[in-house]
């Protein structure tokens, strides 16, 4: 085993004990940060064609198998339902798996498939494992400022899709996301949103887009002036669908990307012209059952929205 491989599975090692300590601390949104990070590191991995990688190609797939594991997690720990999804006690099983990957041979404890990897990562969303040794070697030390690692340089241009042909009689949607006021909006690194469409359980109606990087921030408020299309005809919606807008931004003492906040606009609320919606703390419920406003203070998304129909 090289020396970036054993750093490289340390790491997952150790980023697996965070958030599984986390998990059972009660501290959930911690733990659902660090599974999804982690989760995109091993679906990273386990798609990687490098003709230099020391994983088999069954091993990759055990990598992606335990990244849906870590995902399922953290979607039951989102969940406002009972969390019989997928138990913490079922996810420490897979310790033991990740740490032992390279002479791991035996069958996969879950019935579940590798998820495929978002075609780009969010900003901020990959750190340089290869290269992180001062907590190894006695340097730095996590925690002083030295030790952060060089961030790899995330996607800006974010992942917005083009609007869907018109069909006679059919309502196309855009949105544009003008700006958000958060009283630290100076203080957001590589701020975007992530745009979504969820039914009332919170599955995904259509594909996930995230927007590039905020043009400006100044006061209270970040600036995005981004229109997003709506991937589904307005009509073709089910009952009680929901848009979700989720803003990110990298935090580099933690050195991962996070949700600072969410808001959600209601089929109802679906109509020409502008529209302020509240802001709500996170971990994103996307079953709008358990909803915490941000602040008291009146701050909003503000979104503008034009109906196309043929």
């Amino acid at each position: 085993m090289s020396k970036v491989t054993r750093t490289l599975l340390q790491r997952w090692g150790a980023s697996f004990r965070r958030g599984a300590d986390f998990d059972s601390w009660g501290q959930l949104v911690e733990a659902i940060d660090e599974y999804q990070i982690l989760a995109r590191h091993l679906q990273k991995e386990a798609q990687s064609q490098h003709n230099d990688s020391e994983f088999t190609e069954e091993q990759k797939k055990t990598l992606g198998k335990i990244a849906t594991c870590l995902e399922l997690r953290s979607a039951a720990l989102q969940s406002t339902q009972s969390q019989e999804e997928f138990k913490l006690e079922d996810l420490k099983k897979l310790e033991p798996i990740l740490k032992n990957i390279l002479t791991y041979n035996k069958e996969f404890p879950f019935d579940v498939q590798p998820v495929p990897l978002r075609k780009i990562l969010a900003p901020g969303e990959e750190e340089n494992l290869e290269f992180e040794e001062d907590e190894e070697e006695g340097g730095a030390g996590a925690g002083s400022p030295d030790s952060f690692p060089a961030r790899v340089p995330g996607v800006t241009e974010g992942t917005l899709l083009p609007r869907l042909p018109s069909e006679p009689g059919m309502t196309l949607l855009t949105i544009k996301i003008e700006k958000i006021g958060l009283k630290d909006a100076g203080q957001c690194i590589d701020p975007y949103i992530t745009v979504s469409v969820k039914d009332m359980n919170g599955v995904d109606l259509t594909p996930v887009q995230d927007t590039p990087l905020a043009s400006r921030k100044e006061d209270t408020y970040v600036h995005f002036n981004v229109d997003i299309e709506l991937q589904k005809h307005v009509e073709k919606l089910t009952k009680g669908a929901a848009i979700f807008f989720e803003f990110k931004h990298y935090k580099p003492k933690k050195r991962f990307t996070s949700t600072k906040c969410f808001a959600f606009m209601e089929m109802d609320e679906i109509k020409p012209g502008p529209i302020v919606i509240e802001l709500y703390k996170k971990p994103t419920d996307f079953k709008r059952k358990k909803l915490q406003l941000l602040t008291k203070k009146p701050l909003y998304l503000h979104l503008h929205q034009t109906l196309h129909k043929e």
